[in-house]
């Protein structure tokens, strides 16, 4: 039992006292004190923004505390102890369609994922996974990947992946935003089969939809961090003397505001929102010739129809609404509307012509505003209006007066200097609704663009758009999946499955299925598409006697379930599968070709004005070495200009007259050698092989030294060097760059693959399971870290196959010696990549700082250029603590030198020391909580 609360009754499921909590200068709760019943479903209300996802972040723990106390079940949620221990009583499922889940496995395998966290075993998961999907009606879709489940489906997933474990408290972020009427209501029945079975389980629900709450029993209202009022439902309409729950938290609102500050402007009542939300406030406009018309608009995406011979005529000055489940079409049919779609087969006009988004006249009679805020959050308000009005060329007359009517009509004035950014939801629709009519375009198309808006943003949003609409004349073409918003259309059309199924007045739908409102009409015209789910008598959740043991400690099994997770993701992944393999290898080769330092077949041709024998044989010198490549004498100093100038030849000899009878008296005779300088190391090669050859000649003719041209070498004695070079005597640079570029490119990948593994999970928000689950930072990091340690030593027997058998470097050392040293460096590479996850939100940042932090300590302080022994100072310093340095050693060494164990045995202790400490420094980097 729990202890009691401060009234003597039950402890709350969670109690919250002076919690504040802050992003920046964005203050998310302001001095909650709040208590949650225990065994009741508890509401909290308000739009986007309000605090909600972060109270809700700090009751399951996923969130790390400011400043108050949280308690949760009993327990001090600042315990990371506690939270482990009470994480297997938890659920926890954010804000999102599936955003907990994972869209690459099929619906089987996310809930054996899920259950393997908890630590269930094969039969107990199975057992679970089996009642939970044969409750749900998922069972025959085990096999489909999460991504190709409609949004209904996968909040179902989505609640089955919170229950796989009986959780005492269950957490659910806004579950039903973005999800059709019919998934909704099926969602709700899932949650009451839910309470029936476990009726002790307490649930906390965070919603936008007002007409949801109403079914709840407690509710917590929220505005701007604080709590306005909670109640139940009843309670609350009567203390605000309104008939919904609507009405109740818009009058909530105002008084809210008139305590502070004094009435909102322009806003209603209560009472007149109640009233406002269910009629149009002005008659449609008189029939005339359609605005927009589609006829048997279709749009395929390969084998798939997303939307099939849709037809309809849209009036000027018309509000047509367009409703349906989740995935039937609406936003394509929208992009083929706008021309940013081509359709696959009919016809989309615009007042009588064409649509062409390539038309800059068609597209200036247009409007578009997207669901999501797709404005510019850095520039404020003013500059936002301003570069529209730029973009659509108004000019600066027109662009005075579109201001100087929109700013005050749209209640802009006071903000016109603030950030984007920094606006309130609803005012950032005002912004972005502005921002679409800038242009005065005849049609404008909204895209679901009040989702997450509170009521009374939403009432005022809508008074905009009926003004533009009855006094402009503008044609508004809006989807949505608020039914109250439906009923303020002129005509609606419900679309399933890329299908029209009817299209009439929202009154006229609703007495065809002689329905009472717009919704129960909307299901039914659904479920007359659907076939009917598969029921099942099977309870959703277990008994008490089936609850999990406590989860906290190190757990194998979880972190077995991060390994499996990450190879089947990685295995369905073919962009990753590319970069992982055949990135290094094609680098590898690009490198080793483009880095080789020898110079070979030097395109060189002779200007020869002797023309004796003497100079014959000085140039058939040249002529018969793989050094240089001959190409057509010379006939003139015109002709050699010319060919050095266009890149025909890198040397150009010129042999003066009299050449063969000088060199025959013992006189000084100069040769001209001309040298394209453009790439001076090349030049400095090509000039040391001309030397060399010059050189060679006097020294077989047994003549003296000859200056040569700036090349002349000093003058020869009666010594003749010849050097000798151990290791690599043909002094070939393949030999030599071979084994130096694989420690470089066996960091590089896996770092990279390593990094955005875990920004990826940061950045779609499925870290949340880390957060919110028993999953200790071990077993996340380690489990993930497992995976690509394999593929490093798949890429290494990649890189040395190519290095052996395409570069023709011979292996000479002890193979098993190499072997193990690259799997000690691919577990400080992966442990590399862990540490700059820690410091990397998204995978972009991911890449760039594995890269950039990888590359350039191993290009200067590794000795793949320099020996580190000539390093010097904190560069010296950093090479010997720099993991490539050591692989580096191992690599030549086995490769070049033929060394074994015995001699490596020093670079391999260093080695095998930098994977743990990268590894253990990334653990204790790691949040367990998020900020």
């Amino acid at each position: 039992m729990s202890a009691p609360g401060r009234t003597g009754q039950p402890a709350p499921a969670a109690r919250l006292d002076r919690v504040s909590h802050r992003f920046g200068d964005v203050t998310a709760l302001d001095d909650v004190t709040l208590d949650l019943p225990a065994g009741q479903m508890i509401g909290l209300i308000g739009p986007d923004g309000v605090g909600k996802s972060t109270l809700m972040g700090l009751v399951a723990g996923a969130k790390r505390l400011q400043a108050g106390s949280v308690q949760t079940l009993g327990g001090d949620m600042t315990d990371p102890g506690y939270r482990a221990r009470v994480g297997g009583r938890i659920a926890f499922m954010p804000q999102g369609l599936g955003r907990n889940l994972y869209h690459d496995l099929s619906l089987q395998e996310n809930l054996d994922f899920f259950g393997k966290l908890f630590g269930l075993g094969r039969g107990e998961r199975n057992a679970r996974i089996d009642r939970l999907t044969r409750a749900t009606g998922l069972q025959p879709f085990l096999d489909r990947p999460a991504g190709k489940l409609s949004g209904g489906m996968k909040q179902k997933l989505g609640l089955c992946s919170a229950l796989i474990h009986d959780p005492d408290f269950l957490l659910l972020d806004e579950p039903t935003t973005g999800v059709d009427p019919l998934s909704r209501r099926q969602f709700w029945d899932l949650i009451d089969a839910i309470r029936t079975d476990r009726p002790l389980m307490s649930v906390l629900v965070s919603t936008a939809y007002m007409e949801e709450a109403a079914r709840f029993d407690h509710l917590v209202a929220m505005d701007k961090g604080r709590v306005l009022s909670e109640a139940s439902p009843v309670e609350l309409m009567a203390q605000t003397a309104t008939s919904s729950v609507g009405a109740a938290y818009v009058a909530l609102l105002q008084a809210e505001a008139a305590a502070s500050q004094g009435p909102v402007p322009g806003a209603t009542s209560a009472a007149a929102n109640d009233a406002a939300s269910q009629t149009p406030s002005a008659e449609p406009p008189a029939t005339e010739e359609p605005a927009i018309r589609a006829r048997g608009l279709t749009k395929r995406f390969g084998d798939f129809t997303a939307v099939h011979a849709v037809s309809f005529d849209i009036a000027r000055g018309e509000i047509f609404g367009f409703l349906g489940s989740n995935g039937c079409g609406k936003t394509t049919t929208m992009k083929m509307l706008t021309g940013l779609l081509p359709a696959t087969e009919g016809e989309a006009s615009i007042f009588g012509q064409p649509v062409d988004a390539q038309d800059p006249k068609a597209r200036r009679r247009v409007g578009f505003m997207s669901q999501a805020f797709s404005l510019y959050g850095e520039l404020s308000v003013r500059e936002n209006l301003l570069l529209h009005a730029r973009l659509f060329h108004l000019g600066q007359r027109l662009t005075d007066e579109r201001m100087a009517d929109l700013v005050p009509r749209f209640e802009l004035d006071q903000y016109l200097d603030q950030r984007a950014d920094s606006l309130p939801l609803g005012l950032k629709q005002r912004l972005s609704l502005a921002v679409a009519v800038i242009h005065a375009p005849e049609i404008l198309i909204l895209d679901e663009p009040t989702s997450g808006v509170d009521p009374q943003a939403r009432d005022d949003f809508w008074r905009l758009l009926l003004d533009l609409s009855r006094k402009d004349r503008v044609t508004i073409f809006i989807s949505t999946h608020f039914m109250d918003e439906a009923m303020r259309c002129d005509r609606i059309s419900l679309m399933h499955a890329g299908k029209v199924l009817v299209t009439d007045s929202p009154d006229a739908i609703i007495a065809s299925r002689d329905a009472k409102d717009l919704e129960e009409a909307f299901i039914a015209y659904i479920s007359a598409e659907i076939p009917p789910e598969p029921t099942s008598a099977a309870v959703l959740t277990g008994t008490d006697d089936e609850k999990i043991a406590d989860a906290s400690g190190f757990s194998i099994r979880r972190l077995l379930a991060y390994t499996t997770r990450e190879a089947m993701q990685v295995r369905r992944d073919p962009v990753r599968l590319a970069f992982a393999f055949l990135g290094s290898a094609l680098l590898l080769l690009v490198m080793s070709f483009g880095i080789s330092q020898e110079v070979r077949n030097i395109p060189f041709a002779a200007l020869d004005q002797d023309k004796s024998p003497e100079s014959r044989a000085y140039l058939s010198t040249f002529e018969d070495t793989l050094w240089f490549e001959p190409h057509p004498p010379i006939l003139d100093s015109e002709e050699m200009d010319q060919r050095m100038a266009n890149g025909e030849l890198t040397l150009a000899l010129q042999i003066p007259p009299g050449f063969g009878a000088e060199l025959r008296r013992g006189a000084d005779v100069d040769v001209a050698a001309m040298i394209d300088g453009a790439d001076t190391t090349r030049a400095g090669t090509v000039e040391s092989y001309v030397s060399g050859a010059h050189a060679s000649i006097l020294a077989d003719a047994g003549a003296a030294a000859t200056a040569l041209d700036m090349l002349t070498p000093s003058s020869a004695g009666p010594a003749t060097l010849l050097p000798r070079f151990r290791y690599n005597p043909a002094m070939e640079s393949l030999p030599s760059i071979g084994p130096s570029i694989p420690p470089l490119l066996l960091l590089l990948f896996p770092a990279i693959l390593m990094a955005v593994s875990v920004a990826r999970e940061k950045e779609i928000g499925t870290i949340t399971n880390f957060y919110v689950t028993p999953t200790g930072r071990a077993e996340f990091l380690i489990g993930k870290q497992i995976v690509y340690v394999a593929i490093t030593m798949l890429n290494f027997a990649i890189l040395t196959a190519l290095v052996v058998l395409v570069l023709g470097v011979p292996l000479r050392g002890d193979p098993l010696v190499l072997v193990l040293a690259a799997l000690v460096y691919a577990i400080a590479a992966t442990g590399f990549g862990l540490l700059v996850s820690m410091i990397s939100a998204t995978q972009v940042t991911a890449v760039f700082a594995s890269t950039i932090l990888s590359v350039m300590p191993t290009l200067q302080f590794s000795g793949m250029m320099t020996p580190v022994s000539s390093l010097e100072g904190p560069a010296r310093l950093l090479g010997s603590f720099w993991p490539t340095t050591w692989y580096m050693a191992v690599s030549v060494g086995t490769f070049t030198k033929g060394l074994g164990l015995a001699e490596m045995s020093g670079a391999l202790m260093r080695l095998a020391a930098f994977g743990p400490v990268f590894t253990v420094l990334a653990i204790l980097a790691l949040r367990r909580q998020e900020r």
